[in-house]
């Protein structure tokens, strides 16, 4: 089942009109987000990024929509679809109604959510080969609207076509100032020595999710130097580790750029300190 403005449908009988802004200009953001057994992880982070994205794009925020609203909304679809005691993986879609062209006629908003099971309930690192590359075909935008999760996301699907037509797990994006900004579906971090790296907001990556509990995590690791910054194509070969992370994976490392092979020493570390924080309950 899913829920389209708090009515639930089975799959087979939820429509989306053609004139739906989001199908029709892309004119919608979205958060995709992890519940453990009927607890949402980092619902407050997911919460105020998506309102701030709402206020970006000029969107109308409902009155209702309070963090416990939309709580109990997602709770009330996994309840309802018997995933309750299960992982699941949480979307929500919130597009601008229908009416205008690129203009729009109003600035409400309707929301789609819809649920499916994950296999585990907390973070794993397989020990599949995990090989990148760059993608150079097309350049991210190093600016504010780069930043949402929003339906425009031709970069990354193009990028994903690319990996899997050249024999690759992911590609790395790039900005138009040809630095490193992140991988096709999720924040990359760089570890070399004791230095944990990963590109700034201003560099136009996702203010992702999970890249926010390990940036809280890392600035209480007194043996590790964390920065935010750039990172030139070029630092990917001297790195010791890379990894990439998003809520629904957690840290998955590379093990291959180019004929660069890489550890995955700190990514156990920060998996493991990351699920004793979920255990506990600091969500």
């Amino acid at each position: 089942m899913v829920s389209i403005n708090g009515n639930l449908l089975d799959n087979n009988e939820a429509k989306l009109s053609i004139d739906n802004r989001g199908y029709a200009y892309g004119d919608a953001v979205f958060e995709t987000i992890r519940v453990n057994s009927g607890s949402i992880l980092f619902w407050e982070d997911h919460y105020f990024r998506l309102m701030a994205s709402m206020r970006i794009l000029r969107m109308q925020i409902p009155m209702k929509f309070t963090p416990e609203f939309l709580e109990s909304e997602i709770i009330n679809l996994i309840t309802e679809n018997g995933l309750l005691n299960s992982s699941v993986r949480v979307k929500i879609i919130i597009n601008r109604v229908s009416g205008g062209l690129y203009t729009p006629d109003k600035n409400e908003v309707d929301y789609v959510i819809s649920v499916s099971k994950l296999s585990t309930n907390f973070y794993t690192i397989s020990e599949d080969s995990y090989t990148v590359t760059l993608f150079k075909d097309h350049y991210v935008a190093p600016d504010l609207l780069s930043t949402l999760k929003s339906n425009n996301k031709l970069v990354n699907i193009l990028g994903g076509i690319f990996a899997k037509e050249n024999g690759f797990e992911n590609c790395l994006l790039l900005n138009t100032n040809k630095m490193v900004l992140e991988a096709i579906n999720g924040n990359v971090f760089l570890v070399k020595g004791n230095t944990i790296k990963t590109p700034p907001i201003d560099d136009g990556c996702l203010k992702g999710v999970l890249r926010t509990q390990l940036l809280r995590i890392l600035e209480k690791l007194e043996e590790y130097q964390l920065e935010e910054a750039s990172i030139s194509p070029f630092e990917l070969q001297k790195a010791d580790e890379l990894f990439i992370t998003n809520v629904i994976g957690g840290i998955i490392p590379i093990t291959k750029f180019r004929k660069k092979e890489y550890k995955n020493t700190v990514s156990r570390r920060l998996l493991g300190i990351l699920n004793s924080r979920i255990r506990l309950g600091d969500k």
